[in-house]
């Protein structure tokens, strides 16, 4: 077993380091993942005793014995044989004067109980039979250490022939299978793979990781990496790593599926990845070592006063650990069993949302399923018939002022929603005049900030202009400008695409994620197309007749959807039916009938009217054709 104790790394007066506490037991394997100069290289070299004398304090165990206070003489015998590294820079891990085979040989040599491991591995030469070999027959130990070096090339699957090459005849994926073999090459119990992967091309990539994934088998191990896939391929635990600190950690799928700390979900957010269906997103600003308090505080969103003075510490959320304040990224909208009824018709039905600070759900829906009546509920603007609304915590009742400098919409039609009487300043200067908010001077230096920020000019010509004067995509973008005004944490975007031609519709959609990523938003998304959610959501919520009938990560939504009508939309968005699918969806029940139509009166589940079949009365012979007439 490693444990590792307030491990603190100071170099040049940094400290590199602060206070790490881990533990790998046999069979698994840790990920760290992090920015470049997280500290993650360090951690592993300081664990290996290869950083210079008094540079690393704290307390770093191995199967009991604790690598800060053995001789060196000792250490050098434990690394390369219980202990051993796969370096991030290969060039600098092999000698360019010396052929590899001979370096294998080296690196069996030195520890004597390696050639013992590689003989009793005999001809299968399978890395899994590495494990568990030590202390065979006394007369198979007078092998050469040439068959030894030789059986390991076969284990990484290279051939013999490789062995009199020079390390600048092999190709990149060939030289780190020559690292491996020589990090495995005495079986050791404590493996540290520092970026084995970095810089592979595609294919190559994934032979190693097929390698490592027999290679770490019963071992302990430790993974270094940037690259998250490579981590959920072969961590079963991950640790989060931020200017020296360790801010969330537990399961390596459960915190890739649903990060807790606002510094790993960004992370996952900025790596590409062919399964992900939002556009990426960055962190602002850069990593600084030394802060006081959270060392993520001047790069998060959801920072309070403590985050800037006090370090958080390591607490369980749900099943991992988090250091946070907050324990974690923060509920922001909460609603619970919210109704609408208008007279005897009920537009809303039981509606449950959640949304997290500095994410974006998407609400989708065929017109008339309550997408808007929905948005205008949470605002105030029509009346609830039951259910609660919770804002940071808060239940809301009659919306204020307070609550109207926190929570903004935007409409679908920008040009009725600026008034046409203003000029593009006066417009977004409005809301900071009735909320009175600083001087008039400050006022206008606010508003030209906001325009600036939805990449809009701030010169006198433009700022004097009528919304009728201005394109489309600039009048929605002077309605964000306008409801960024007063700084909310909540905006509502009603629409906010739908009346714009394609071009138009990406950049507002971009300018959103933007300012989601500079400012911390929550973005409630009401679009009724699926496509758009996709590009610009984190979650996504099916509304169907006044009710979500589904709701999830939108990578999971559009993969593998379980309602039929989630998958209608879907295949319809995709343009996956001609007029022939869809008369034939009619027996399959995926998008028969209409949102709004009133089926002889008749009452039950939403999805009743779009059930095989049921379209009007179960006996009416109705031409199939009639039901895709527009009317």
């Amino acid at each position: 077993m490693l444990s590792i104790r307030g491990l603190r790394v100071t170099m040049a007066r940094t400290e590199i380091l602060r206070g790490i506490d881990l533990d790998i037991d046999k069979g698994d394997c840790l990920a760290i993942i992090g920015e470049s100069g997280a500290g993650k290289s360090t951690l592993g070299l300081s664990i290996m005793g290869l950083l210079s004398k008094g540079a690393a304090r704290g307390e770093v165990l191995l199967n009991g014995r604790d690598l800060f206070r053995i001789t060196e003489d000792e250490l050098r015998q434990l690394r390369g044989g219980e202990m051993a590294m796969v370096f991030q820079n290969i060039e600098d891990a092999l000698d360019p004067v010396q052929r590899v085979g001979d370096q294998i040989i080296e690196a069996i040599s030195i520890h004597q109980k390696g050639l013992q491991c590689l003989l009793e591995l005999g001809s299968l030469g399978r890395l899994k039979g590495l494990r568990g070999l030590k202390g065979g027959e006394e007369s198979r130990g007078e092998r050469s250490f040439q068959s030894g070096m030789i059986r390991l090339l076969r284990a990484v699957g290279l051939s013999e022939e490789k062995a009199v090459a020079y390390p600048h005849q092999l190709s990149g994926g060939e030289k780190q299978r020559i690292s491996i073999a020589m990090a495995l090459a005495n079986d050791p119990d404590l493996l540290i793979l520092d970026e084995p992967t970095a810089s592979l091309d595609a294919m190559t990539k994934m032979d190693i990781i097929r390698l490592l994934q027999s290679a770490l088998h019963c071992r302990m191990s430790l993974l270094i990496t940037h690259d998250i896939s490579l981590a959920q391929r072969l961590a079963n635990r991950l640790a989060v790593l931020y200017a020296g600190r360790i801010v969330e950690t537990g399961d390596a799928q459960e915190i890739m599926k649903n990060p807790a700390h606002p510094y790993t979900r960004g992370l996952i957010r900025s790596y590409p990845a062919m399964n992900r269906a939002k556009d990426l997103q960055g962190i602002p600003g850069m990593m600084s070592h030394g802060l006081e308090g959270c060392p993520f505080h001047d790069r998060c969103t959801q920072r309070i006063e403590i985050c800037k003075t006090l370090v958080p510490l390591l607490q369980e959320v749900k099943g991992r650990f988090v250091a946070c304040h907050r324990g974690g990224i923060v509920p922001l909208l909460e609603v619970r069993d919210l109704g609408v009824s208008f007279d005897s018709y009920s537009a809303l039905s039981g509606v449950d949302l959640t949304l997290y600070e500095g994410e974006t759900l998407a609400v989708v829906g065929e017109s008339g399923s309550g997408k808007t009546t929905l948005s205008r509920a949470i605002m105030g603007l029509c009346q609830q018939s039951s259910g609660e609304v919770f804002l940071e915590g808060n239940k809301l009742g009659k919306r204020d002022v307070s609550f109207y400098s926190r929570v903004q919409m935007i409409f679908q039609n920008p040009k009725e929603s600026v008034s046409h009487r203003m000029t593009v300043l006066d417009a977004v200067l409005e809301p900071l005049n009735v909320m009175r908010r600083g001087s008039p001077e400050e006022r206008v230096d606010r508003a030209k900030e906001v325009i600036r920020q939805a990449e809009l000019p701030i010169s006198d010509r433009f700022l004097a202009k009528y919304p009728h004067q201005l394109s489309g995509g600039e009048v929605q973008r002077v309605a964000i400008a306008r409801a960024l005004a007063l700084r909310p944490k909540l905006l509502i975007a009603d629409e906010p695409t739908s009346a714009l031609d394609p071009s138009v519709q990406a950049k507002i959609l971009k300018l959103l994620m933007n300012l989601q990523e500079r400012m911390g938003l929550g973005i409630l998304l009401v679009t009724h197309d699926i496509a758009v959610a996709r590009k610009a959501s984190d979650r996504i919520a099916v509304l169907l007749k006044g009710r979500i009938v589904e709701e999830g990560a939108t990578d999971d939504i559009l993969s593998n959807a379980v309602d039929p009508y989630t998958r209608g939309l879907i295949e319809s968005a995709c343009g996956e039916f001609d007029m022939r699918e869809k008369r034939g969806s009619l027996k399959d029940g995926t998008m028969d009938g209409r949102v709004g139509r009133e089926i002889d009166g008749q009452t039950g589940g939403v999805m009743e009217d779009r059930a095989a079949g049921k379209i009007g009365d179960e006996n009416q012979d109705t031409d199939k054709e009639e039901l895709w007439t527009t009317t």
